[in-house]
């Protein structure tokens, strides 16, 4: 049975079908229009009860947000060296990475692009320009973030520093700038619609 993932290809559900298209898998585009609220109706709330885009339907298996399908897809397919191996010394730092995208890195972005200035903190994450520090960071000298190897954590941390550069942002730091061009260059790499 091929997998659907929901999709609408002006959300994020373009990070899910770029790690998708990275595991290189059959999978069928289930066109899901936010503008139309087909992302409210009864039978996809079965699917997201958040209501939310990106969904990924695989058999009886229902996962949505989109580190969630990163993971699933990368551990669904281990051959396709998406993420290190459940028990490997690496294994820790890269569920880190997944979740520091969604939790930290996002709505760090969001705020820098919004131009909200609030008490982080108080809100529970970091603020953009330490984000950015945290991420060059972990890129090291690599190309990707876990050296010459490309895994989900740069779908999912890169898919949020390509989001930037599309809505306006300047990162104005040249290695995470490479890093971006690298990631757009991909074959496979996220397109917009």
């Amino acid at each position: 049975m091929t997998m659907k993932l929901y999709f609408d290809p002006h959300s994020r559900s373009q990070v899910a079908k770029w790690m998708l298209d990275e595991a290189g898998v059959d999978y069928e585009i289930v066109t899901t229009l936010i503008k139309d609220k087909a992302h409210k109706t009864p039978e996809f709330l079965k699917i997201n009860p958040a209501g939310k885009l990106p969904a990924l339907v695989d058999g009886r298996t229902r996962v949505f947000e989109n580190a969630a399908i990163c993971m699933y897809v990368a551990e669904k397919f281990p051959g396709k060296r998406l993420a290190p191996f459940i028990g490997s010394p690496e294994r820790g730092r890269y569920l880190s990475l997944m979740v520091y995208s969604t939790s930290q890195l996002e709505p760090a972005m969001g705020d820098s692009l919004l131009k909200i200035r609030s008490n982080n903190r108080a809100r529970g994450w970091t603020d953009f320009e330490a984000a950015k520090d945290a991420v060059e960071r972990e890129l090291g000298d690599g190309p990707y973030l876990f050296g010459a190897r490309f895994t989900a954590a740069d779908v999912m941390i890169g898919s949020m520093l390509i989001w930037h550069r599309a809505f306006g942002g300047i990162l104005n730091r040249p290695k995470l700038d490479a890093y971006v061009n690298r990631l757009r260059g991909r074959p496979k790499g996220m397109k917009f619609g």
